[in-house]
């Protein structure tokens, strides 16, 4: 009897983590899908360090967005 029992309590177990993998699956997906409408990604990128950016870069990103900005500003004058 006592094996009867141990066996149909591994069974219910299996089905219960079974169910809970499922779960999980769809938890992933929705955070995934979360994560894609907010616009970050929480993954690590795979050397472990931040990205950086050179100086230069930096530069012209700045000129850039002075040049948007002289623009916009120039557009209100006008």
């Amino acid at each position: 009897m006592g094996n009867l029992e141990l066996a149909s309590t591994v069974k219910m177990l299996e089905g219960q983590r079974a169910q809970t993998q499922k779960e999980l699956v769809k938890l992933d997906k929705a955070i995934a899908v979360l994560q894609e409408l907010n616009g970050t990604d929480s993954t690590p990128s795979p050397n472990g360090k931040r990205h950086t950016m050179s100086a230069a870069a930096r530069r012209k990103i700045g000129k850039a967005q002075k040049a948007r900005w002289a623009k916009v500003r120039a557009e209100r004058k006008a």
